[in-house]
């Protein structure tokens, strides 16, 4: 089944490249969102025959190069699964989303198609040498999508991209052969190797491990100080190359700490957990921050990435904290990390389509450039109002469940006059207290275009002060003061609701015709 679903895009891809180039591009884009469709349907039913609770389902083992101690073996468990849907459905939505592609559709399609399966067979991968494999295609495919599809100053973002990440693997490639050569009999079997442990007591040896592949993984993530490559590619990405590229490829690094690092080095893992931590706050901060300072709305949802991928670091480096205080902690806090990889990857992929259709409609991410969109193109506003909520972690969303979950319960040191109300860590916090500012500016100054009579096009800071006055004292200062994880939230939902009446009353005074006028947007969109 799993070799199915994993080879079908590939299989898909190598018929396609049999049909002359000069055949009609919807025969390509059709063919595509088929395959993809049926992808879906075949996780949904794996999904649905999934029954073995706390094991590896669809388990298949087959030998590859015995003499180094690889072989093919697949699984799925509650970890990889939800992924693999994720990114069926990614790619299913990324299909459709390019039945308008008019350039290069045939290389295009099959591009994406064997991306589709090397992104796939990362998450059922059960051997470090073929998780390497299909970890370092992945790199290559989303080089030449960026550098064959892309605008502005694609090749050196693409260039840029590949470097980083290349480098990074090579020293994800180093730890995995020093969990090789520690192992007795040697194997790059992941369950074998949890199972044996064979790293355990090992001192510095396996401290040197963890480096290598924390390096490794923490380049694809990214964290901070190894995001450089990610806002360039993203904002000079196609499209469906932004959405799969932080809805999929990202979280092929956050999946590897929790599959790899955290299993493999136990004891290691639990010994560097502060340090896990403290580079997940500060990616959360500076994402946040930087993010902030932004007026490309593609280059803004690259940067909440990196805010977004700093909370899953910070909730498994918290894991590596409780682990042998508290299971049931330490399970909220992985699941916590799997809910934000799956809400980011279809939150973030959502908003970045939707910065491609303000690329094909003005060929600008200029925030500066669109106002009043809510009049002419009501479905994109709401479409884009809706993904913004979701991602800053409103209730009802499935941002808000992980943030919850990635701070769980007795997961920090409890006040001690305020019972088992749970307390964050100086610069925790949920995302939506630090993303609020930002996504509600986007969606204010685009759809309701409250600031677009400002002189040059640029919104008033003063506009948005209220949102900032309450957001930011609430969010790093408001953790540190000890305010409870739920009035942060009710705070930050206050400060969102408020925003979104004030946008509405601002609209119903000027109209959206006249608000939409003021930027020349309207004859774009009609």
């Amino acid at each position: 089944m799993l070799s199915l679903i994993v080879f079908l895009p590939l299989a898909a891809a190598v018929v396609l490249a049999a049909v002359p180039g000069s055949a009609r591009p919807r025969v390509f884009t059709w063919s595509w969102i088929a395959v993809a469709a049926v992808d879906v349907a075949l996780v949904v039913v794996a999904w649905i025959g999934y029954d073995a609770v706390g094991a590896l389902g669809y388990e298949e083992n087959l030998r590859w190069i015995p003499s180094a101690g690889v072989g093919y073996h697949v699984g799925v468990d509650g970890l990889s699964l939800p992924l693999l849907a994720m990114t069926s459905v990614l790619f299913l939505a990324c299909a459709i989303y390019s039945l308008r592609q008019t350039h290069r559709v045939k290389s295009f399609v099959l591009l994406f198609l064997f991306l589709q399966t090397v992104s796939l067979g990362v998450f059922v991968a059960l051997d470090l040498i073929l998780f390497f494999v299909y970890f370092d295609l992945s790199i290559v495919g989303m080089y030449f999508v960026i550098a064959g599809w892309g605008h502005g100053q694609a090749r050196r973002a693409a260039l840029m991209f590949f470097l980083y990440t290349f480098i990074g693997s090579l020293a994800l490639l180093l730890g995995f052969i020093g969990l090789y050569l520690a192992a007795d009999p040697h194997t790059f079997d992941i369950t074998e190797l949890a199972r044996s442990n064979p790293l355990a007591g090992s001192g510095a040896y396996g401290a040197l491990v963890l480096l290598a592949v924390g390096i490794g993984l923490a380049v694809k993530t990214p964290t901070v100080p190894f995001h450089t490559w990610l806002p360039p590619a993203h904002t000079e990405a196609p499209a469906a190359g932004s959405a799969i590229l932080a809805g999929v490829l990202l979280k092929m690094g956050t999946y590897g700490f929790v599959r790899i690092a955290m299993p493999l080095l136990p004891d290691t893992w639990r010994g560097y957990a502060p340090v896990v931590v403290l580079v997940g706050v500060v990616s959360v901060l500076y994402g946040a921050l930087v993010a902030l300072a932004q007026e490309n709305f593609k280059r803004m949802i690259a940067y909440t990435s990196v805010n977004h991928m700093g909370y899953i670091i910070l909730a498994i480096g918290a894991a590596g904290l409780l682990a042998g205080s508290d299971a049931q902690a330490r399970s909220l806090a992985v699941t916590g990390a799997v809910t934000q990889m799956v809400s980011h990857g279809l939150i973030t992929g959502a908003l970045f389509l939707l910065a491609g259709v303000l690329w094909n409609r003005r060929g600008s991410y200029d925030m500066g450039s669109y106002s009043g969109l809510a009049g002419p193109a009501p479905v994109f506003a709401g479409a884009t109002g809706l993904a913004a909520f979701a991602s800053l972690g409103l209730p009802g969303f499935s941002g808000f469940i992980a943030e919850f979950q990635g701070s769980p319960r007795r997961s920090w040191p409890r006040s001690p006059s305020r019972g088992s109300t749970c307390w964050l860590p100086p610069g925790g916090g949920p995302p939506s207290a630090r993303t609020a500012p930002l996504l509600l500016r986007s969606v204010s100054a685009s759809a309701a275009g409250r600031c677009c009579r400002c002189s040059g096009g640029r919104c008033c800071p003063e506009r948005d002060a209220p949102v900032l006055i309450v957001a930011v004292p609430t969010s790093g200062p408001g953790a540190a003061w000890g305010l409870p994880v739920r009035t942060i939230h009710i705070v930050s939902s206050l400060v969102a609701v408020g925003h979104i009446v004030s946008s509405l009353v601002a609209v119903g005074q000027d109209g959206f015709r006249r608000a939409a006028h003021d930027r020349g947007a309207v004859a774009r969109w009609v």
